[in-house]
């Protein structure tokens, strides 16, 4: 118990009275983070001093009265309680027995294969573990092997690896899956007395505009010219809500997942092949069972009316966003009246968005060309085209428009009514202080009103003068981080980065379960059903849970892109790329590639030109000779010296 004995004597040891509890966030860099119960007190816990403590275990720690420049010296006197026991890794040998190296380089522990199960695997294999009982370091605890998933290494394994360390599952329960094949049997034609309930738009024309590789969708858009010279343009949305109902093993699972997740290869989905991909999907020249937000517009954008309902469709086009685009672009094509009008209408609502504070985060975004074993023939960055924004402007709308009906429905009514909101919170005034020092760093100037806020309009102007300067993506992810995260709440602040006094999720109901709850509050106003204290908590439960989901989605998909930039850079050790400085260290560099925006590290030791600092102000590493400077989004040339596919790092030197 070195580790303990060493703790024990630590520096300014203070009575158990000073002991606080809270939980623990930790970095791949080793530092952990602490954040106490009541959410008063935040720390940073060396690697040392962590006491084998993981992100979201609870923790006694004990402060000491000696104080450093970061706050309050602090280290983990005791593990309350164990925030995971399920853990992905590989089989290695030690000694006589097989471990499990956790994949996840912030777990720094390894866990003993029992003997039960060691015939079912062989080393190198990737697993899925769960701990039967926690041991006191530095013995090792027991896990129980729940799946061999496949060989290091291999596309599948490490994939799914990825899913599963998230906590998702790949596969659906038997029930589940039985469910949605029974459903999806009773349904293959949509009866007459079904159709006759809805508004029928089977003979209007409607189409959906989705990604060329896209396999379900959720959305489709529905054009008419009115007699008045205004248009009807309608946002029709898969009525997932018609199949999957309340407490099923279906909701229930959908619940669980939360999302669909979405890696460069494979998408894991929320609803079975059944429903995302056929029966609830929007697919060509199908008759279909919609929820729909329909809207007379004027040709300047202007709503003249809503109706929000059950319909059904018939999608007469599955456009992809690039044909879509080149039908505009020609000016000729079939629909090609149609989109123009439509993107003309999308335009101004974009403008009109923008203009109310509206902030524009839109940054370079990479895909990868795979062959069939999954691996990487090419990245490229994806184009951003107009058909992108022209669905998004009327999804936005869609979005906007149901919240707000449901708003005023509650104050109409004068009762609670539940509805997930997608709120974003105003920015903190210290990480936006942080960020305007850090901005005028670089030369560039974030203004902020007389209390220290930022506005929609202040990020604007930072955005106009960034861009295309080789400093815009850094400083977009700077702000991005600097903002808080917008999140699902039965309680509505508004949306700051849309500048959306009443927004919800309501268009994705296949890849996303807010979507499914905003079809359930919506129908039960429009048919006059009450809504219990049972439904509010649900909802409540529902939209924590989505938010959590769709935090851990999102790192499976960051994790799996960068799995596959760092493999397509393999075979070019040795080569020189284009890049630019996004990090700067005491022990380095960290320069972003600028075509495959794969990042790396240029170590502190491999600038032997000189003996490099960091400053501060500046942002910068300076030589202390020759007054060489190496700073945030600088461009620079690199070459490939190495990498490491496990750790998912890269080593580059600077040319």
């Amino acid at each position: 118990m070195k580790e303990r004995r060493k703790k024990d004597s630590g520096v300014g040891k203070t009575n158990n009275n000073s002991n606080i509890r809270g939980f623990i966030k930790n970095t791949k860099g080793g530092i952990g983070y602490f954040v106490s119960e009541d959410g008063k007190m935040n720390a940073e816990i060396p690697s040392k001093s962590l006491c084998y403590a993981m992100t979201g275990d609870k923790v006694e720690i004990r402060r000491s009265k000696n104080k450093r420049a970061s706050g309050f010296f602090c280290e983990v006197e005791k593990i309350l309680a164990h925030s995971k026991k399920v853990f992905v890794g590989y089989v290695e040998k030690s000694g006589n027995n097989l471990i499990v190296t956790p994949d996840d380089r912030r777990i720094k522990i390894s866990i003993l294969i029992d003997k039960n199960d060691e015939n079912k695997v062989r080393l190198s294999d990737k697993v899925q573990i769960k701990i039967k009982d926690w041991k006191e370091l530095p013995r090792l605890s027991t896990g129980q092997i729940l799946k061999v998933i496949g060989k290091k290494g291999e596309n599948n394994a490490e994939m799914e690896s990825i899913v599963l360390d998230k906590g998702f599952e790949v596969d659906f329960p038997e029930n589940v899956e039985n469910e949605a094949k029974n459903i999806s049997e009773k349904n293959k034609t949509i009866p007459k007395e079904e159709i006759n309930k809805r508004r029928d738009f089977r003979d209007t024309l409607t189409f959906t505009i989705d990604p060329k590789d896209a396999k379900d969708f959720d959305d489709a858009i529905s054009f008419k010219k009115l007699q008045n010279g205004n248009f009807e343009i309608g946002v029709h949305i898969a009525d997932v809500s018609h199949y999957v109902r309340e407490r099923t093993a279906l909701d229930v699972e959908a619940l669980e997942r939360g999302c669909s997740v979405y890696l460069p290869d494979r998408t894991i989905p929320m609803l079975p092949f059944e429903l995302s991909d056929n029966l609830c999907s929007l697919n060509e020249e199908q008759e279909k069972l919609t929820f729909s937000a329909v809207f007379e517009m004027t040709g300047k954008g202007k709503v003249i009316s809503r109706w929000f309902g059950k319909t059904a469709i018939k999608s007469n086009k599955r456009f992809t966003y690039e044909n879509a685009q080149e039908t505009l672009d020609r000016k000729s094509g079939i629909y090609f009246s149609e989109l123009e009008t439509l993107n003309k209408i999308a335009k101004i609502l974009q403008k009109e968005k923008f203009q109310k504070g509206a902030i524009d985060f839109e940054q370079d975004e990479i895909a990868f060309e795979l062959d069939n074993t999954g691996k990487v023939l090419k990245i490229y960055k994806k184009k951003r085209l107009d058909t992108h924004k022209l669905v998004e402007e009327y999804m936005l709308l869609a979005n906007r428009e149901v919240a707000e009906y449901i708003f005023r429905e509650e104050k109409k009514l004068n009762k609670a009514i539940p509805l997930p909101y997608r709120i974003h919170d105003t920015p903190n005034k210290d990480k936006i202080a942080e960020l305007a020092i850090f901005v005028k760093a670089l030369g560039y100037e974030l203004k902020l009103d007389k209390n220290g806020n930022a506005t929609g309009k202040s990020m604007q102007s930072l955005f106009a003068q960034i861009e295309g300067k080789s400093e815009e993506s850094l400083i977009k992810t700077a702000s991005i981080r600097s903002m808080a995260k917008a999140i699902y709440s039965t309680k509505n602040i508004g949306h700051f980065g849309l500048a959306f006094e009443y927004y919800a999720h309501f268009t994705s109901p296949i890849r996303r379960y807010p979507d499914l709850l905003t079809q359930r509050t919506l129908y039960k106003i429009l048919s006059h059903e009450n809504m219990t204290e049972r439904d509010f908590a649900f909802y409540e439960r529902a939209s924590v849970k989505s938010t959590e989901n769709e935090i851990r989605a999102a790192e499976a998909e960051r994790e799996s892109k960068k799995l596959k930039q760092i493999e397509f850079m393999q075979d070019k050790t040795g080569q020189e790329f284009e890049g630019s400085i996004t990090g700067v260290t005491d022990w380095g560099i960290y320069v972003e590639d600028s075509e495959t925006r794969a990042e790396g590290l240029v170590r502190l030791s491999s600038l032997k030109n000189d003996y490099y600092e960091v400053d501060t102000k500046t942002y910068s590493l300076v030589g202390r000779k020759t007054k060489q400077k190496y700073s945030l989004g600088e461009k620079v040339k690199i070459k490939l010296i190495g990498l490491d596919l496990d750790r998912r790092t890269m080593d580059f030197e600077i040319i």
